[in-house]
């Protein structure tokens, strides 16, 4: 792949996050609903062409960002020379899209030689970008998408197996003291304009679970433990994240919020005061995600 170095007239951390507060910008929740009439849609993990690896953190948002912002239908990403090398070729004109990954360099320091991580852009293209794309046999693919339903033994079986969820009650909380999370009757999840009560249901459910996954006990994260605490918005957007990430997993649509104006200009402010917030959440969001499938049985 082609990449490019940081430099000190380029802040990558702020360019990722400027990204993200675009969409925010345009009424646009990047981790909740990132295509254009997506309605009938489920959001996938985008993933690598080439190794088949998906990508993680950040990149997750950057490349649901592009493809809510280009219309690209497909989950599968890969540099130029990636395409390249499975004998398919880039569409002349079509544009990269940015993703980040962590590099190191040497130097020395005190006689010993020191590694010191620094951040790297790269550029990859969507299927859809390809000259061999064809848009209608794409589009007939998406209509067979595994219905919800028959993903839900699925998600509760997961679920179990991490043995986190103790009692059910009429409020959704990870209770810290307690180590457990509890969770509403599933009778008490309505369906609502924006999604099913299943899909509201389940992405709670994730959400608590992503919480639960920050005790000391297990990934030990320190973002803040009750609303008001200093560092409380990243743990909670890592919760928020883990949740999104897990629902394109399993297949959930990640309900609308009720107050969707009013959770925007939240994060839009969240992410205005502390740049280093968005990268720092989505990577624990993915750590709490590859921790809870080490938790399932082989």
């Amino acid at each position: 792949m082609t990449h490019t170095a940081v430099t000190n007239r380029r802040d990558i951390h702020q360019q990722v996050t400027d990204t993200i507060i675009q969409q925010l910008e345009a009424g646009v929740i990047p981790w909740q609903q990132p295509w254009k009439g997506a309605e009938s849609r489920i959001k996938k993990m985008p993933q690598n062409a080439t190794t088949g690896k998906k990508y993680r953190g950040a990149n997750i948002l950057l490349l649901w960002t592009s493809a809510f912002n280009n219309d690209h239908l497909t989950d599968e990403w890969g540099s130029f020379l990636q395409w390249q090398q499975k004998k398919e070729v880039v569409r002349k004109g079509e544009k990269g899209t940015m993703i980040v990954y962590f590099d190191t360099m040497e130097k020395e320091k005190d006689g010993k030689i020191e590694k010191i991580p620094f951040l790297k852009q790269s550029f990859v293209f969507n299927r859809s970008q390809l000259a061999s794309y064809d848009a209608a046999t794409e589009n007939a693919y998406l209509l067979n998408e595994t219905s919800l339903v028959e993903r839900i033994e699925k998600v509760d079986s997961f679920v179990m197996n991490t043995a986190a969820v103790e009692n059910e009650g009429f409020s959704a909380n990870y209770l810290h003291n307690d180590d457990k999370i509890v969770m509403p009757f599933k009778e008490a999840f309505n369906d609502t304009a924006g999604s099913t009560a299943t899909e509201g249901y389940y992405s709670v459910l994730l959400h608590e679970l992503t919480h639960w996954t920050g005790s000391p006990k297990r990934l030990d994260r320190n973002f803040g433990k009750k609303f008001g605490d200093h560092a409380y918005a990243t743990e909670e957007l890592v919760a928020e994240l883990g949740a999104a990430f897990m629902c394109a997993e399993f297949g959930i649509t990640v309900p609308e919020k009720g107050n969707t104006a009013a959770y925007i200009d939240y994060w839009l402010n969240v992410l205005r005061q502390n740049k280093h917030c968005l990268m720092a959440a989505a990577s624990e969001a993915s750590k709490a995600v590859d921790f809870l499938h080490g938790l399932q049985p082989d």
